[in-house]
């Protein structure tokens, strides 16, 4: 669509008595027509899909990969009870949880759709009447200072988050810039107005998770402060600047009650009210104000890594005024940049509400991690500036190389290069001289396995991502890779294979290391290294040693390479694999799907595997103890609900039935994915989950990242239209596209028929047409 030029757009305006018609020339209606589509994209948008049960997102205000996610959390569940894991802190892993009926506070920092967590930092209350301390309970509100509410009185938006606190009638609104997070408060009352801050307050939270907490009254109605904490991340440091519209009237704050050996010359003071500074493992602090007929009380609150000092300039750089409308407007046109970067069409309300919710929560993470001024914490807790990019933290690895770094690479191609950049930083800065496994917030927290930060890094140099050192980014790559003592790394290298009498999740590790290896390959052969690409390419085999051909399963060996005896592939809980079973975790070699297919029997054979796969039934008892598998993201056997087996359905292209590659995806965007708030079949894992929505909605998937392949599925979309940054377009067209029209009859690019199932990166970034022709029924 052209741009239309202002000059060229003219009404003209006809008045009569009691009414009046408005009539718009042909020049002037392009431009209305370009508005209400990017208008429309906000609407499809609802943050409360996947805030009940195991999409653990949460539904506050958080600008486009935004520093600060400002967030109300619904309870303050403990990590452990009585010197046990409890397992109910699970369910509230991003702060809310749709079916909890409190609301604890607003806190300013949040992982999105994440399996374990942290933060959950800088919790704000609102208060009026009787100054209340302690949080109380879910089950008895008023026993404290948190409040009951109600869904129909909370609404969410991109960059917008309101409800109504039944116990104090206050209405709080919420939003935020890309550091600072923005709060309105409407009381009923103008006396005993309160607000509390509870630095005590924490996701996953321990008795110990504190370090220390301070704050200092700077003046009437500036705040600072910082907390240090233990968690996840066990060196963790957030400071905080917080200013009031309204001058404080009086301060204080609840101490901790826990005894201390030492108190030094601090007690000859009253500490509890109107003294500037406070500091403590665990502290609450309070804040009154007297409102003045009519007068809503407004909070800033800017986040830094780096000093207090860093969080004021980020508040002033972004928020220099108490126009709250405005960053709500200004945030909003920065999401709709962000979502417009795929424009679709659908007859169905529910697709686009699906693929757009998808494409938010797909630019929430990674996050945005330095101050305006570039500084920010590295992993050595010094202080960096980023000189030419901007750095990111909340890396899910484990996850998100699947399909969101790949999306990146197609839709935000300068801030992939920021990840790479960033993952290089960590690296540089590492005492293990290794690439990122899972970070956040200048913290290695080592979870899960694999080094998939090789994968996204390879992804990036094969599909032309540029601004970072390619040598040096296959050095981390390679260093990352040979780092014996990590998981099972040195018998691996040895033996060609993890043990699992040496290493727990021993096939799981053995089948992601050889992927990761390919990945590694495929950037030495680009750079020219030979020795390396000799090297890794035989590491990347190694798939084929964990293989039993008896069982017809990957399957673990022990460290005399005989095979595990007890082995049930169904069970999610057996030995060998994390988060999966065998049947799951067989089809993991994605560098090398025919050759998978030839090792199982054969495209037939492999085809009647992935049928069973997709058809029976996994018994509840196979996955009752692990808490990242339930009910809700099960398919047969298929587990879409987490992400090993995310490009299984796409390894029917490599069958004797590749048809069935369509259909099965086609089953999961319908099955699994709903425009409500438990519409999310899995932990969303900051972004990966509707990834993967996004890219099987336009009709092909990366199945192996690091190479240049897409391969095709069957699209849910009718049209689709994405502007590359490069100024061309590749569009996507769906004839005859339908509920029940899932299998694909032909696909055509640029006109011409296509006789593979693949697509290249080249070919999209080129611009053009990938058009498919729907049906029915299969044609074979």
């Amino acid at each position: 669509m052209r741009r239309c030029d202002p000059k060229e757009a003219y009404a003209i305006l006809v008045v009569m008595r009691n009414s009046f018609f408005v009539l718009l020339s042909l020049t002037l209606a392009p431009c209305l027509i370009a508005q209400d589509r990017t208008a429309d994209i906000l609407r499809h948008v609802d943050p409360m899909i996947g805030t009940q049960r195991m999409g653990h997102v949460y539904p506050g205000a958080s600008a486009p990969f935004g520093m600060v996610q400002l967030s109300p959390d619904t309870d303050t569940l403990p990590y452990a009870m009585n010197g046990k894991y409890n397992a109910e802190v699970y369910r509230t892993c991003s702060g809310y949880q749709y079916d909890d009926s409190t609301i604890v506070g607003f806190s300013h920092t949040h992982f999105s759709g994440t399996g374990h967590s942290d933060l959950g930092d800088i919790l704000l209350m609102p208060t009026s009447g009787k100054l209340q301390m302690n949080p109380g309970t879910a089950s008895d509100a008023s026993s404290g200072f948190r409040s009951v509410f109600h869904h129909t009185t909370e609404k969410a938006t991109p960059g917008r988050y309101e409800v109504l606190l039944e116990d104090h009638d206050i209405k709080a609104e919420l939003t935020a810039t890309t550091r600072v997070g923005m709060h309105r408060y409407e009381f009923p009352r103008r006396d005993s107005v309160h607000v509390i801050l509870d630095l005590v307050h924490g996701i996953y939270n321990h008795a110990d998770k504190n370090v220390w907490t301070f704050v200092r009254v700077e003046n009437d109605t500036l705040v600072t402060g910082y907390r240090q904490t233990n968690g996840w991340g066990r060196t963790r440091t957030v400071y905080f600047a917080m200013v009031f519209s309204e001058p404080i009237t009086h301060y204080g704050q609840q101490p901790d009650a826990r005894p201390t050996e030492y108190r030094g010359f601090w007690r000859k003071f009253d500490q509890t009210k109107d003294f500037p500074e406070m500091a403590g493992k665990q502290l609450r602090a309070w804040f009154d104000f007297d409102l003045k007929p009519d007068a809503k009380l407004m909070v800033k609150v800017a986040l830094s890594s780096v000093s207090t000092e860093g969080a004021l300039k980020n508040m002033q750089a972004e928020v220099a005024h108490w126009d709250f409308d405005r960053v709500v407007r200004e945030t909003q046109d920065a999401w709709q940049q962000e979502l417009s970067r795929i424009q679709i069409t659908s007859s169905r309300p529910e697709v686009l509400t699906n693929f757009y919710t998808a494409m938010y929560h797909a630019c929430l993470s990674p996050t945005v991690y330095m101050d305006v001024d570039r500084q920010y914490r590295g992993l050595d807790q010094n202080i960096h500036t980023a000189q030419d990019f901007t750095n990111y933290t909340t890396f899910s690895l484990w996850d998100t190389y699947r399909a969101l770094h790949p999306l990146f690479n197609i839709i935000q191609r300068e801030r992939s290069s920021d990840c790479v950049n960033s993952m290089l930083s960590h690296y540089d800065q590492s005492a293990h001289h290794m690439l990122p496994i899972w970070s956040h917030h200048a913290n290695e927290n080592w979870c899960m396995i694999g080094y998939h930060a090789v994968s996204v890094i390879a992804d990036a140099e094969v599909k032309g991502i540029t601004g970072f050192n390619k040598q040096h980014a296959l050095d981390a790559c390679v260093a990352t890779a040979r780092h014996r003592s990590f998981e099972g790394l040195g018998d691996y290298t040895d033996l060609g294979f993890v043990p699992e009498d040496r290493s727990g999740a021993s096939v799981s590790k053995t089948l992601e290391y050889a992927y990761d290896d390919r990945c590694i390959t495929r950037m030495a052969r680009s750079i020219g290294q030979t020795e390396v690409v000799e090297e890794f390419t035989a590491r990347s085999l190694n798939y084929t040693n964990v293989f039993d051909p008896v069982s017809g399963f990957m399957r673990p060996l022990l460290s005399d390479e005989t095979f595990l005896k007890e082995f049930d592939p169904l069970d999610t809980h057996q030995k060998g694999f994390i988060e999966g079973n065998a049947w799951n975790y067989s089809l993991y070699v994605p560098h090398e799907p025919e050759e998978l297919a030839d090792l199982m029997g054969g495209p037939k054979r492999f085809g009647e595997h992935l049928d069973s796969l997709f058809t029976m039934r996994l018994d509840d008892k196979y996955f009752a103890k692990t808490e990242d598998i339930t009910r809700d993201g099960i398919m047969g056997n298929y587990v879409h609900g987490n992400e090993p087996s995310h490009h299984v359905a796409y390894l029917y292209n490599y069958s004797d039935r590749p048809w069935m590659a369509g259909k099965r995806v086609r089953d999961v965007l319908d099955i699994m994915y709903k425009p409500k708030p438990d519409g999310l079949s899995g932990n969303d894992d900051c972004g990966q989950m509707s990834a993967w929505y996004i890219f099987s909605a336009l009709g092909f998937y990366p199945m192996c990242p690091g190479s240049d392949d897409y391969e095709l599925g069957s699209p849910v979309v009718e049209r689709a239209s994405i502007p590359l940054e490069n100024g061309k377009t590749f569009t996507v067209i769906a004839k005859k596209q339908g509920p029940k029209n899932v299998y694909v009859q032909r696909v055509k690019l640029n006109g011409q028929v296509l006789d593979r199932r693949t697509i290249t990166h080249a070919e999209i970034m080129a611009g053009g047409t990938l058009e498919f022709e729907l049906g029915p029924s299969p044609a074979r």
